[in-house]
């Protein structure tokens, strides 16, 4: 055997071996391999339904949005309305409120002046009624001397 021989029975062997671990390769790494790809499509199907029932929720969402910003800026000029409305009214009761404000400081005014006349005759009414008092007591001395 020449060194041509022995080298080509040597690649021979080498070419054996490297199909035999690629085979084995095959029959052990191609079922992981099935299994992984199986089990990524079953998430993608999954994933897929969540997202249908999420794209159905979101166009629900969004034309229950449509319908409540309708209806709010229906309220929102209703309650714009409404705020002139009262604006309105309360620059007509103003005056009211302003004649009602003098009234009371009127009313206490005469009180205030009530009170000083009050007081005035209170204090000439006890005087009188000091010299009521005395007038009986003279009046009650001089009936004891007289007896």
């Amino acid at each position: 055997m020449t060194g041509v021989e022995v080298a080509a029975i040597i690649a021979a062997v080498a070419f054996v071996i490297l199909v035999v671990v690629t085979v084995v390769s095959s029959v052990i790494i191609i079922p992981k391999v099935t299994k992984t790809i199986e089990k990524t499509n079953q998430v993608i199907d999954k994933t897929s339904g969540i997202l249908d029932e999420t794209n159905v929720t979101i166009q629900a969402i969004t034309k229950d949005v449509n319908v409540l910003t309708i209806q709010i800026e229906d309220l929102l000029v209703k309650s714009n309305e409404l705020l002139a409305d009262i604006t309105k009214k309360v620059v007509t009761i103003d005056p009211l409120f302003t004649a009602v404000a003098d009234l009371g400081k009127s009313v206490s005014d005469l009180n205030a002046y009530s009170r000083r006349v009050a007081n005035k005759v209170g204090v000439s009414s006890s005087n009188a009624t000091k010299e009521s008092v005395g007038a009986k007591l003279g009046k009650l001395a001089f009936r004891f001397l007289k007896k």
